[in-house]
């Protein structure tokens, strides 16, 4: 049986509060097996972003290992940590983050700039990823031209710059609609679907919940259900 991409073993996050201890994840355990759609719902401060942030490097859990693609990610020095975000890693944020004054082919081209890749293989993977988002009809516009699932298509764009393995996505609909976040999910699916990537998507829409590999339910921290759902079980 093939490695799992991630693997989290017994997780916990304790926060110091003024004099009390919050418990952000507490003794989180679950498998992600490679080109694989997980989808982390819950109620706000059920501990998902915590978790992405456990997965991503973002933090670092109090106890238990956090392995990715082979490695155990919560032991390794920043320095490392640094690559590893940059190279097996793409980040999706509801927010966007998007540089305002730049083309959306300019945003998508950031991460390879800062890698130095010569201008013509630039050119050539910021047209396909633009092209895999669906975006690609946009890209001359600037971010306060796009709509806000136009904004998202090309941040997931820019995710997948470096060709990382795995892509997290916290929230990544919160601010759109319900037309709008259900294109995003199509395609996240798609992306998984025909680009070989994993992601992990943390949601509180249960409109999206049908469309993921794997389920992972977490409340208060802990996770009360983790399954395959509709999609993955008729694949």
């Amino acid at each position: 049986m093939a490695e799992p991409l991630v693997e989290l073993e017994s997780v916990s996050k304790e926060y110091r509060v003024g004099g009390d201890h919050v418990h952000a994840l507490l003794d989180v355990s679950f498998v992600l097996p490679a080109g694989e759609l997980c989808v982390v719902h819950g109620r706000s401060g059920s501990g998902k972003t915590t978790l992405l942030n456990m997965i991503g490097s973002l933090d670092r859990p109090s106890s238990g290992r956090v392995n990715v693609d082979g490695r155990e990610i919560s032991s390794l020095p920043e320095h490392v940590l640094v690559e590893y975000r940059r190279d097996t890693v793409g980040f999706v944020f509801q927010s966007f983050g998007l540089i305002p004054i730049l083309t959306a082919a300019e945003n998508v081209e950031v991460p390879l700039r800062l890698r130095r890749v010569e201008p013509a293989e630039r050119a050539t993977r910021v047209r396909e990823l633009l092209r895999q988002a669906d975006i690609d009809d946009r890209a001359n516009h600037r971010p306060p031209e796009l709509s806000g699932g136009e904004q998202q298509r090309v941040a997931i764009a820019r995710a997948l710059a470096n060709e990382p393995r795995l892509l997290i996505a916290d929230e990544p609909t919160a601010q759109l609609d319900s037309h709008r976040a259900r294109t995003i999910m199509d395609v996240l699916r798609r992306l998984v679907d025909k680009s070989g990537v994993s992601a992990v998507v943390s949601t509180h829409d249960p409109l999206l919940i049908g469309m993921a590999d794997h389920l992972v339910e977490l409340r208060d921290g802990e996770i009360v259900s983790q399954d395959a759902s509709p999609a993955g079980s008729s694949s």
